[in-house]
């Protein structure tokens, strides 16, 4: 009689500690869980899941449907009970909302499985519920999206430009022979493998940006030299659409402490979208010293970025619906790329523009010790 009662005692407290291990091990899980019996009753759950549902009390006998509301995808209530019940093997599911009462809402994973709650098999049926907010990673599945879907869409329309105008340059040189015509074609296809370059360029330069691979090399850079090189790059595009390039530098020297390939980049896709955009008038290169570093601003006559444009202009592939953006090509990634960059170089930027005025982009760079 004795031993059974000590038998008896020491499976006792094997029980405790398991139950202590089982109750430590579930509540250091970064999902949130929910054990519910075969009655629907919450009688296990972790701190988790109360962050996850925005609960401060326990959840320890309550109605699982009363604590845990989700939405599908087309935003309809989900009966929670009517899917746990009728699950029969492990299930997934990455589609559901979760809704809070201040009109927020994240996107919910949701895994269930039936097991039995108690040992061998007396333990009644019932279900264990991990529950997690993706709404990060769905964030950046539908990002991930949209950029093979834009990027496609991109590269199919000059890709098959050039293609056509390839094969009118061999047909004309089979048919005619005609030397101009022939020229024609291949400037036009040259000038969209251009295109496809410098989007190969955005794209590289962003996914080492996004992906911290970049790194700020410091070098003393001559202000003053920096910009009439970029102006001396640039002229012959300017004078080609009958622009005048302005260049305004200190009247003294100033060095900049900073990555002169960065520096050279932002200003770059700064003065191309201002010679692109511009058709007469004249396109300004200029630098301010200032005891903490270099204000620069390239400022065009051009046709100016509406007030709603403005706040989307760094987005990435952003292109505006204005008839004149739209018959330039361009990937809509220069200014995503430059303003990534600039935070590279804890530089600020600012757009002052209006329609049909023209535009200045101004970027203060901290000289970087």
């Amino acid at each position: 009689m004795v031993n059974r009662i000590l038998k008896h005692a020491q499976r006792l407290r094997r029980t405790s500690v398991e139950h202590e291990q089982l109750t430590s091990l579930i509540n250091s899980m970064a999902d949130g869980v929910l054990a519910v019996n075969h009655l629907m009753k919450i009688v296990t759950s972790n701190g988790a899941a109360l962050n996850i549902l925005d609960i401060n009390n326990t959840l320890i006998g309550k109605q699982l449907d009363d604590v845990l509301k989700p939405y599908d995808k087309n935003n309809q209530p989900v009966d929670i009970i009517k899917l746990v019940q009728s699950t029969r093997i492990p299930t997934t599911n990455r589609d559901l909302l979760l809704k809070y009462s201040d009109g927020s809402q994240i996107n919910l994973y949701l895994s269930i499985a039936p097991v039995h709650l108690g040992y061998g098999k007396r333990g009644r049926q019932g279900y264990v519920l991990l529950i997690r907010d993706i709404t990060h990673e769905k964030s950046l599945e539908e990002e991930r999206d949209e950029f093979i879907s834009v990027v496609s869409h991109e590269l199919r329309t000059p890709i098959a430009i050039t293609e056509g105008n390839i094969s009118n340059a061999q047909f004309i040189a089979e048919k005619t022979g005609d030397i101009t015509k022939i020229k024609q074609a291949l400037h036009q296809a040259h000038d969209q493998v251009l295109f496809l370059a410098d989007m190969i360029n955005d794209l590289a330069t962003l996914s080492r940006a996004e992906r911290g691979k970049l790194v700020v090399d410091v070098q003393h850079i001559d202000v003053a030299s920096l910009i009439f090189t970029l102006a001396k790059t640039y002229a012959s595009d300017a004078q080609k659409k009958g622009l005048t390039l302005q260049v305004k530098t200190p009247e003294h020297a100033v060095t900049l402490l900073s990555s002169e390939l960065y520096v050279r980049e932002i200003l770059q896709n700064f003065i191309t979208n201002a010679i692109k955009y511009t058709e007469q008038g004249n396109v300004t290169i200029a630098a301010r010293a200032d005891p903490k570093g270099t204000l620069f601003t390239v400022s065009d006559t051009g046709i100016g970025i509406s007030n709603q444009d403005q706040e989307k202009v760094f987005d990435k592939f952003f292109r505006s619906e204005d008839y004149r953006t739209r018959k330039n090509n361009g990937t809509g990634l220069g200014l995503y790329v430059t303003s990534k960059l600039a935070r590279l170089i804890h530089a600020e930027i600012e757009l002052k523009s209006k329609l049909n005025k023209g535009s200045t982009f101004s970027i203060f760079i901290p000289n970087l010790q």
